[in-house]
């Protein structure tokens, strides 16, 4: 039953039981983040009649879009946090305040950071790492996604709010809006009109316009945290707590960002060829892990509005259920990837041997460490969600910062290119034992809590 109100919410969340909230909160949230994978996948194969290059400029920009996707989970996950707590504390005029100043934060610093970087797409391509065949359609993909950024950052922040609000429903029919309606204009913008990788940048940024708006609507539908001007609150209190909860996600697409720009520049060593594959991989991922981190997002409003209410069993409970159902569910994923490789990846290049050769190596590889990643996400909700960003933002870095970034560094100069699949599980199996002793730290301080 769909709360009427606030009160109704939060009895709900600190009284049902915690697995069925989970799978409930998370259903919605694993639907949204299958078809937005499922149409980033279906973007990379239309733009994949373009040619490598082309390809490979979409893997070129995806360092600047997880920019952009970092600035949104700032704000968005800082003040959905809090949010939470409020409500928690029944406190709704505070949670009000803060979900303005999350979502006009969010909005009006990534227009400040596209506008600097539209004065010069030709070096931003260079520095995303772009070789010259790539530059001139790195350039005109670049371009366009900067001009509908604030759009962007802004569906990431309001999607965020309302999840930790307990309401993933109105946040995936927001998602999955613009998500079908990018599917259907890439191949029109593409193909009909004739309008090549500035086709499908423009589909892009329509479809996060249309999210935007609809994800607005959803913020004033029962039992949600409106959005209004007149409560747009920046100072001080508000942004520490903002950053307090939104440091640690931040953290993580930042390094996600400096982790994929670095692969890149070493893969664009061995050609585009290396570029394109490790592309469509890092595609693929992002779909296959749509389960965990689902069950992620599920768990992060049980979480952070029962840590508000002081039921600490409930959230330990919460969290041991995410970990065990997800590290299962990533190990069966896991198994299928390295089975049929040899039949995903050339769905995407079928015309060109070395991007088939070198993406069944990388996508075996890469799916070996899979499951370990289970432990590694959950703890990282968790300790943000409960108030610890400091190990929080330990973990989230931990994978793509402390591990990958050095591994490829080493690795590629002692191995050559078989040096960047390699450094995918050693990160992954080093950021699972990095991360055992800090979740854990945080599970006993929560156990003298409980105990009080």
């Amino acid at each position: 039953m769909q709360p009427r109100n606030h009160s109704e919410k939060i009895s709900l969340m600190t009284t049902a039981p915690v697995e069925r909230l989970v799978c409930q909160l998370a259903l919605p949230s694993i639907l949204n983040l299958l078809i937005t994978a499922f149409y980033n996948m279906a973007d990379t194969y239309f733009v994949s009649s373009l040619g490598t290059s082309a390809v490979a400029s979409v893997g070129i920009a995806f360092p600047l879009m997880a920019v952009i996707h970092s600035i949104g989970l700032l704000f968005g996950q800082g003040s959905g946090n809090y949010i939470a707590w409020m409500l928690g504390e029944h406190n709704v005029d505070k949670a009000l305040r803060m979900a303005a100043t999350g979502f006009f934060t969010a909005v009006l610093l990534t227009a400040a950071v596209s506008g600097v970087c539209l004065l010069n797409t030709a070096a931003l391509s260079v520095i995303l790492g772009a070789t010259p065949t790539i530059a001139p359609y790195a350039r005109e993909y670049t371009g366009i996604i900067l001009i509908g950024a604030p759009m962007m950052a802004g569906s990431v922040a309001l999607n965020a709010q309302l999840r930790f609000q307990g309401s993933p429903t109105y946040a995936v029919l927001g998602m999955i809006s613009g998500a079908v309606l990018n599917l259907f204009l890439d191949p029109l913008f593409i193909f009909v009109f004739n309008m090549g990788i500035q086709g499908a940048a423009i589909a892009t940024i329509l479809g996060q316009i249309i999210s935007c708006a609809i994800l607005l609507y959803g913020c004033s539908r029962k039992g949600n945290i409106g959005i209004r001007l007149k409560y747009f609150s920046p100072g001080m209190f508000n942004y520490r707590e903002i950053f307090k909860g939104g440091i640690p996600p931040f953290l993580r697409q930042m390094t996600g960002f400096l982790s994929t720009l670095v692969v890149n520049r070493f893969a664009g060593d061995f050609g585009d060829a290396a570029i394109a594959a490790v592309s469509i991989v890092n595609r693929i991922f992002m779909f296959a892990s749509s389960a965990m981190i689902g069950f992620g997002q599920g768990f992060q409003p049980v979480c952070g509005i029962n840590y508000g209410a002081k039921q600490y069993a409930r959230v330990k409970r919460a969290f041991w259920f995410c970990v065990k159902t997800s590290t299962a569910g990533l190990l069966i994923i896991a198994a299928l990837l390295i089975i049929f490789a040899p039949r995903i990846i050339p769905l995407f290049r079928r015309d060109d041997p070395e991007v088939i050769r070198i993406g069944i190596l990388t996508l075996r590889f890469h799916s070996l460490s899979l499951p370990l990643t289970a432990w590694i996400v959950i703890s990282g909700f968790f300790t943000q969600n409960t108030g610890n960003p400091f190990p929080s933002s330990l973990i989230n870095t931990a994978r793509q910062g402390l591990f990958l970034i050095p591994a490829v560094m080493i690795f590629t100069g002692l191995f050559g290119f078989f040096g960047i699949p390699l450094s995918l599980p050693f990160s992954d199996a080093a950021a699972f034992f990095f991360t055992i002793p800090l979740a854990a730290k945080v599970l006993k301080k929560m156990n003298s809590q409980d105990n009080k």
